[in-house]
This record gives C-alpha cells, structure tokens and sequence, in this order.
C-alpha cells in the first residue's frame, strides 16, 4: 500500500518544513574553545531537509522560520536563497539593538576527530524562532489554497519553547486537515527540554503530535525518550539496534496506528571519523533495511540524519516505493556526511550511483 502523496502539479510546493535555521560557526579541524577563524553556514534540523530536496533532487521547497531584522539575520536569509529554498514564509521580527527581547540563533560545532566526538555549542535562547506562536502562520492558505504534498517538522523545534510546541500541533493538525503527508524526526535532544519540565514534558508535546504524524523518524533512544516506549535491547549497539528498532516500531505502530512509515539511521559508532552505516524503514507492515555502508569514513556527521529524512521523502514522492525511500535516503545521509556543513551537497546523480554500488575512482 502506497501513501497517499498529493500529485506534483496539483501543490505549489512538493515540501515544506517548519523549524529554526541557525547561523552555524565551524572551527574546520580546530577546537570551538582556541578558534581564531571560524566558516560558517546556515543548518537547522528541519530546514535540512527542505533544502536537500532542492539541491539535491530538484524539488521545490520552503521554509517556516523567523528571523530578526538585522544584517545577522539577513546573512541566514542570504544562505536559505543560495539553497533555493523559498523565503515567502520567513516572518521578520523588529530589532531591539542589542538581543535583549529577540534574537538570531548561532550554532558553534566542532566536528570531531577519531577519538574526539563532535560537539555542539548552540546559542539560541530567545530566538525569533522559538518565540512563533499559533496563528502566526496561516497554515490554511499555505496547505489549501497552495498547496504541499509533504510537511516536516520535528522535536528540535517542538522543544524550543512552549510556544513551538503549540506552533508545532497546530501545523501537523493543518497539514492532516488539507491531506498533505506529515513526517516528524523525534530527535531527542535533552538539552533542549531540561529547564521546561524534561522527559515527561518531553514525552507528552511528543505524544500529542504523534497522533498527526504519517511518517516517524528517530532511533530506538528517541522513541523510548520522546514517546515512553521502553524495549528490552534498546540500548545495545550494532546488529542487535535492528532487532531493538524493530520491537520498537511493533510497539509504537500498535498504540499509534496512523504511522503509516517508520524510519532510522542505524550507526555503528567506531570513531567520530568512521561508522558503519546503514538504515531501516517499516511500511505497511514489513521492514525494509539499505545497503550496508561499513566503515564509512565521515568528514562531519552534523546533518546526516537529515539528508537521511530528506532521501526517504524523495523516495516516496518520486516513487512512492518503501524499499527505494531507504536506499535514497541512506545513501544521501552517508553522502552528506562527507561534507562540510549542516546541509547536503551531493547531486542525484551521485546519490544513484551510490546506491548503485559506484565507487570512489577519481571522476573525469
């Protein structure tokens, strides 16, 4: 049973996601703390994605966000156009002159390096982004009058503030309402929900949005965090993560069965510079897993998840075939993890002769 995706000609947008596109600094192979340069790029979990399906596939996209008027948000703007990535939905708010009421969100990660992982320093308290609120967006004209095929959002956002949260239900409830797919990356980040009530605040903005969702993406941790499933061998690593993803799903599937796909990364962390790499999906009740990509040698892993989500709406939306969605969506992820920045920039062409087995000969 395929999903029930919108045809292209019938939308204005093929994708659009709803979350805060950060300002990231990026020391190279240097340390956040005794950086002198720093070369940035714009990432953000759910924008990801939008700006993969651009760049890499062609489709055409936009972006929820909002920024402060100034030359910092602007520059973020100036990225998000180099993307391709629509700007008719970025909300601009007044600036104060010095960040005291709102702001621009920045990200310093360090990519890590065999033994030393990488790490990230966000700075986003009182951003633009996170202070969005039910009806800010008319997300009646967006996915009615305009149209989407597939909306994507995830836990990042959700977990900004009380306010994204509302934001966040209001928008997967538009989206079911005008019959555009919905997808949500759990991405569990507990830093992000520590000072706003934790796991069980975690656990219930999670379990109300799930009620909306087509297309669940997260690791066994993030459904046992973000939704209070609990699996035995959840927390083991490598072969055994697909036999614990897979009692995960069997769970999850039972208690929210408008879960129509189910899908993860599953990495095999041997050094920060090399994991084998793979992915599973379940639709319709069958897994389908990708190719392996043992050993795969990662320049910076920031952002593979979300090229994972974004090769996986291609696969759908191009095919509608579950089995293609996780080759498209592995391969992107593993592509984009031997790249700089937050963001894809691989073409579809060396997504397909990846999953083609193409190798890494010199191309002339």
């Amino acid at each position: 049973m395929s999903l029930p995706i919108k045809p292209a000609n019938s939308c204005a947008f093929d994708q659009i996601s709803l979350g805060e596109v950060m300002l990231r600094l990026d020391p190279g192979e240097g340390r956040i703390r005794t950086a002198r340069n720093f070369q940035i790029w714009e990432g953000g979990g759910e924008y990801n994605t939008s700006r993969g399906l651009r760049k890499c596939f062609g489709y055409k996209t936009a972006v929820v966000t909002a920024f402060v008027d100034n030359e910092v948000g602007h520059l973020v703007e100036d990225f998000i156009m180099q993307g391709g990535v629509s700007t008719d939905f970025i909300q601009w708010r007044e600036d104060d002159g010095i960040g005291r009421t709102v702001r621009n969100g920045l990200n310093f990660t360090e990519r890590g390096f065999g033994i030393r992982g990488a790490v990230g320093n966000p700075d986003r308290g009182n951003t633009a982004a996170s202070q969005l609120k039910p009806g800010d967006i008319d997300w009646d004209r967006i996915f009615g009058t305009l149209g989407v095929r597939w909306f994507h959002t995830g836990g990042i956002y959700a977990a900004l503030s009380a306010s994204t949260a509302e934001l966040t239900v209001e928008a997967v409830k538009a989206a079911k309402k005008h019959g555009t797919i919905v997808s949500y990356d759990l991405n569990y980040r507990p830093s992000l929900w520590k000072t706003i009530g934790g796991l069980k605040k975690a656990q219930e903005v999670n379990r109300e949005i799930a009620k909306y969702v087509d297309v669940m993406i997260g690791n066994e941790e993030d459904f046992t965090a973000s939704l209070g499933f609990a699996v035995k061998g959840a927390e083991t690593l490598g072969h055994i993560e697909t036999d614990a993803f897979k009692a995960m799903i069997e769970t999850a599937v039972s208690e929210f069965p408008n879960f129509k796909v189910a899908a993860t990364t599953l990495r095999h962390v041997i050094t920060a510079t090399k994991n084998d790499w793979s992915a599973i999906l379940w639709h319709d009740g069958k897994f389908h897993e990708s190719k392996p990509y043992p050993g795969l040698e990662i320049l910076d892993r920031v952002g593979g998840g979300d090229s994972f989500a974004s090769g996986v709406q291609f696969g759908f939306m191009e095919f509608n075939d579950p089995k293609k969605a996780v080759e498209y969506g592995a391969a992107h992820g593993a592509l984009a993890s031997t790249t700089p920045g937050d963001t894809s920039m691989a073409t579809r062409k060396e997504v397909e002769k990846t999953i083609g087995g193409g190798g890494a000969r010199v191309v002339r």
